[in-house]
């Protein structure tokens, strides 16, 4: 089992950068398949990407940047950005932009779509510990897909326990985590032969 990646002294309701990797159990590729260097989404792909699109409609003060629905995990970056909290989001600079530029794997005009969901997402928010904090955020995420998956017949469909994710600091991470997650259905072999460029 893989130890907690959380930082002891963190706050994770603190203001930040979030680079996220959250992965199927087993790694079963549920979400897709890689057809020469591109995603091609499931349904379940499909159902991830809208709701992952749609965190900042659930989570106040939560924005998204670059992120990718790969087979079998997903990588993305998750903004906390609270006006009321007294340290500001200084690890980067906090100009979030929630335009689906870096993402890859999208068939959704989510400008549009009603979000079913949203009551069950905006309960599981209130179940959660540290209710802002990023495995809050997370933690109703996956709950919302599982939830859509068991509704809809995909019973074997289950999330690996645990997450990894990284603080992005105030130095040039930002445009190589970026790059790194747009450039992973292109690396989705050599990910496959050595497990450990996963977590970059």
């Amino acid at each position: 089992m893989l130890k907690s990646t959380r930082l002891p002294d963190r706050d994770y309701r603190t203001n930040g950068w979030y680079f996220v990797t959250i992965c199927t159990r087993d790694r079963f590729c549920f979400f897709g398949d890689i057809v020469n260097g591109k995603i091609k989404l499931s349904k379940i792909g499909e159902i991830a990407d809208k709701f992952w699109f749609e965190i900042p409609q659930h989570s106040k003060h939560t924005y998204i940047d670059t992120y990718v629905i790969m087979p079998d995990h997903i990588h993305g970056i998750i903004i906390i950005d609270n006006p009321n909290l007294s340290s500001p989001c200084r690890d980067v600079a906090c100009n979030v932009s929630t335009t689906k530029s870096g993402n890859v794997s999208t068939k959704y005009d989510h400008r549009t779509e009603k979000n079913e969901q949203y009551d069950f997402y905006q309960e599981m928010s209130k179940m959660s510990p540290k209710a802002g904090s990023l495995s809050s955020i997370v933690r109703s995420y996956k709950a919302a897909v599982t939830h859509w998956c068991k509704q809809n017949g995909y019973d074997n469909f289950a999330w690996q326990p645990r997450f990894y994710e990284h603080i992005i600091r105030a130095d040039d991470s930002l445009n190589t985590t970026r790059e790194y997650i747009v450039n992973n259905p292109l690396q989705w072999q050599n990910n496959q032969n050595n497990s450990a460029n996963l977590w970059m």
